[in-house]
């Protein structure tokens, strides 16, 4: 590894370590080497072999696109292989993608990528898009930050509108603290600039639902009647694909009894007219 190489690879383990709020002595009790020792890898006096790196990169908790171009930063090989979920590769993975995503419904669910880009989804999403006003919203790549949040998209329909998009800029905002991802950046400043004018705002005029403060649902008016449902996500424990790493599962649960009979109807009316 040349000097520069080796220099540019200490930018990585220090720009990491800083995201992650640590400090050099820590980072260095972590891995168990000498707080020296990764000063000289951070200035570039010494240059890491590739063991040292991935150690590091997992002690800092690095997505693994970032440890791939850290990697390649130091001259060495990527580790993490990039597929897309139609390769041959991923059958089992999608396989177990659809099992989740189906065994969920009555209630919805869906898969997205490290972008909040709609990979996959069950039956029982199809009811909550109905009534969108821009089309365009529906076509792929279908962002579900944006879906949700446009004036011409579920906002109009969200009843707590308020809460709610403050929840998912607080969500994305987390995410781009861990990963620094600029197209989330840009995506944040996006939804950011939406209007809330006072006929949407007015929609948050009731008394919130209590959930003991931990909690936040989504409300959102569809034909059925109000849908009250809160959600959890689900990643992939130990990926070593850079697309199942990316990946979330978000599933749908019901907030109460209504809720459930609605979505249990639903299903019960689209398997009548199949």
């Amino acid at each position: 590894m040349n000097a520069t190489a080796a220099l540019a690879t200490g930018d990585y383990l220090r720009t990491w370590r800083q995201r992650r709020h640590m400090s050099q002595l820590a980072l260095a009790l972590e891995a168990e080497i000498s707080q020296r020792h990764l000063s000289f890898l951070e200035s570039g006096r010494s240059a890491p072999s590739r063991e040292m790196l991935l150690h590091l990169a997992e002690r800092l908790d690095m997505p693994l696109r970032e440890r791939n171009a850290m990697l390649l930063a130091a001259g060495f090989a990527p580790v993490y292989a990039e597929r897309t979920l139609e390769d041959p590769a991923m059958v089992a993975a999608r396989a177990a993608i659809e099992l989740v995503l189906k065994g969920h419904e009555p209630f919805p669910a869906l898969a997205i990528d490290r972008h909040w880009n709609l990979l996959a989804a069950n039956a029982a999403l199809g009811p909550m898009l109905a009534g969108v006003a821009d089309r365009s919203l529906l076509e792929p790549p279908i962002n579900v930050l944006r879906l949700s949040l446009h004036p011409e998209g579920l906002a109009p329909r969200i009843a707590n509108l308020v809460e709610w998009r403050a929840h998912l800029l607080d969500r994305l905002r987390r995410q781009i603290a861990v990963t620094s991802d600029p197209v989330l950046a840009d995506l944040l400043q996006e939804l950011s600039a939406y209007p809330v004018n006072d006929t949407l705002a007015a929609l948050d005029a009731g008394p919130p639902t209590d959930h003991g403060g931990v909690l936040v649902p989504l409300q959102l008016v569809t034909e059925a009647g109000l849908l009250s449902l809160i959600s959890t996500t689900t990643v992939f424990g130990t990926p070593r694909d850079i697309t199942l790493s990316e990946l979330a599962l978000e599933a749908f649960f019901p907030a109460n009894a209504e809720t459930a009979a609605i979505l249990r109807r639903l299903r019960k009316d689209n398997s009548s007219a199949r």
